[in-house]
This record gives structure tokens, sequence and C-alpha cells, in this order.
């Protein structure tokens, strides 16, 4: 089993690591919420453990992202016994929850409870193609086609029309964008997504009748067919 560990205490990271390793699982270990959330998407593991209070974006926020597309186990750590904060993160998508400090057994205890209910009821496969409109977007294949018409995209543009589509209709801040497309903390100073994001439509509404990607001042930019006037 793999799992992913998203913790940023150095020593409590390595000895949970450690630990695990000795139970025979095979660990990846983030030490913030960017490089968590980025490994959580891009690669499958059989389950999420993630600390709450996190530099970048905090565990909270890596959840809500995470479970727009994926329904991985997590299991959540917080120092916080409020009851406020164990409900806001079952509410976020937590499958359980686990408050510092705590044995070690415990956790291995909630992982494999964890584990084999999620072998006893597995998740849905994710679909390899997505749609809207005339806009299709093969996953497996890297191929983006509009009415018919290939569209030539580079990785990066390729990874934005992806993320638009799986969230679409989902305003996205270009925060988001730059930290889930570029793993980059997002600078107001820079015009990296504006740019990504206009060159994109170039190619995916530009030639077409229908434009699909909006923007929403103030907000970001969201995919969705709208009704023309």
């Amino acid at each position: 089993m793999r799992l992913l560990l998203i913790e940023d205490e150095a020593k409590l990271g390595e000895y949970l690591r450690k630990g695990l390793a000795e139970e025979s699982y095979t660990v990846d270990v983030a030490t913030n919420g960017i490089d968590g959330l980025h490994l959580a998407m891009e690669l499958d593991y059989d389950l999420v453990v993630l600390d709450g209070m996190l530099p970048g974006i905090d565990g909270f926020a890596v959840l809500a992202a995470l479970r727009q597309s994926k329904s991985t186990p997590v299991l959540m750590l917080t120092a916080r016994a409020d009851v406020q904060d164990r409900v806001r993160g079952l509410q976020s998508g937590a499958d359980d929850y686990l408050i510092k400090p705590f044995a070690f057994s415990e956790l291995v205890a909630r992982i494999q409870v964890l584990l084999r209910r999620a072998q006893a009821h597995p998740a849905s496969p994710e679909p390899t193609v997505l749609r809207q409109a005339d806009l299709e977007l093969d996953l497996i294949r890297r191929k983006a086609v509009r009415a018919g018409v290939r569209l030539d995209l580079t990785a990066k543009e390729f990874n934005l029309l992806a993320l638009l589509l799986r969230r679409q209709g989902e305003v996205l801040s270009r925060t988001e964008l730059a930290s889930q497309v570029w793993d980059m903390n997002f600078d107001s100073e820079t015009n990296v997504v504006e740019v990504a994001v206009r060159r994109l439509r170039m190619k995916v509404d530009q030639p077409f009748a229908t434009p699909l990607i909006h923007t929403v001042r103030g907000m970001g930019y969201v995919l969705e067919s709208r009704a023309q006037p």
C-alpha cells in the first residue's frame, strides 16, 4: 500500500515515515500544502495522512481541492481538540480525524480501518475523457479536440484546460491555478496565469463561435457553456 504523508513538522514526519515503513507501507512525504496537493493529484495513493495546519495552503484547503476530483481516503491530523475543527474536517471530506499527540499504534489502526473500508467499497474509476459542449479532452492520449478539430496545446495549456474541465462551472482563482498548474505561490506582480489563459483561449475559443472560458472579474476564471445573447 502506498501512502502520502503531508506533515510540516520534520521530526514527526520522519518518525511517522519510518514507523509506517516498518509496517510495510510505502510512504511519500510532503512538508507543505502545495507540494502535498500536487503529489495527491498527480499520483495514485491508497490513503493520505494530512496535517490540518500547513504552510503554503492549509490542510483544509488541500482536502477541499483534492475532493474536487479524487476520493482517496484521507486521515486528518490536528493539534486542536476543538469540536468545530473536527466537524469542519469531516464536512470537507475527511474520512477520519486524529488529534495530536497520538499513539502510533492508534494511527496504524485507523489507517488499517480506512484501507479495509476502501477495499470493500472501491471508488468509481475517474473519467479518462473530459467533455463540455463540443470540447473533448482525452487524459490518456493527451489529446484535445473541439468541434472535430485537434487543438495543439503545450503541456501547461493541457494541464490548465484539464483543471478547468475537471471543475467546470466553478470559478477558479488565479492563486489556485498558479498553485495547481505551476506549483507556485501566486505573486500579484506575476502575470503568468493571465498570459496562459489568454493563449489557451486563442486555441480553445477564438476559432469557434461559442466561448467556453470566461473571466469572472475580481475572482478568476470558469469554464462553462453560456447561452448566447
